[in-house]
């Protein structure tokens, strides 16, 4: 009998052998791509999370593999080499463009990635899980974020007075500010580009505030 944290190690093998990060594994099998995050792994209460068969036989599938190297990797033989694949790999996190995440099905009410509807781009040093890219399109970020430049964010860290974030509306708009000020009644964003004026919400106007670690241009 396989223990629940080999079951999780052999499947990050298996992306590690196909030079895949565990979302990108998700995403070839036709998964949601958070399927293998390391937070869906275990329960608010700390009870293991175990993948279910059906994801397991589809990145079988997916990859080319075979039930009886699966079995192998859950044993912890071959293993070694694809953790190292790991290590020296690139870290694959979703890709999205600013415009399309004023839609619906992207986000869960949390702010975190979610559906299939997301590319994927590899950073070069170790992200959360939970991290994602957007794409920025337009003006409107200048001088900051230029048309075509990609931010990281990371809806699981915390946000202090004067971070950059990403903002969605409970309308779906979607932006990125400075954060100015935060009450319990009240978000203050300051704009990146004086063009354009500041914003004042309600916090019951806010769906989800997400921090931008850095951009890449």
């Amino acid at each position: 009998m396989f223990s629940h944290d080999r079951i999780w190690a052999a499947i990050d093998a298996l992306a590690a052998r196909n030079k895949l990060s565990a979302s990108g594994l998700a995403r070839r099998a036709g998964l949601d791509p958070t399927t293998f995050n390391r937070s869906k792994r275990s329960a608010g209460d700390g009870r293991p999370r175990w993948p279910s068969t059906e994801s397991i036989a589809k990145v079988i599938e997916a990859t080319g593999s075979s039930i009886e190297e699966f079995t192998t990797l859950m044993a912890g033989r071959g293993a070694v080499d694809a953790a190292t694949q790991a290590r020296r790999a690139s870290v694959g996190v979703p890709l999205l463009g600013f415009a399309q995440a004023g839609g619906g099905g992207y986000f869960d009410d949390a702010g975190y990635p979610v559906g299939q509807g997301w590319d994927e781009i590899q950073l070069p040093a170790r992200a959360d899980e939970t991290t994602y890219a957007l794409e920025v399109s337009g003006q409107s970020m200048l001088p900051l974020y230029r048309d075509g430049d990609i931010v990281i964010v990371a809806p699981g860290a915390s946000v202090r007075r004067g971070d950059r974030v990403v903002v969605r509306t409970r309308d779906g708009e979607v932006m990125a500010k400075v954060l100015q000020r935060q009450t319990a009644r009240t978000v203050e964003l300051a704009s990146v580009n004086p063009d354009y004026p500041d914003r004042h919400f309600r916090v019951d106007e806010i769906e989800w505030m997400a921090r931008i670690l850095w951009a890449s241009q």
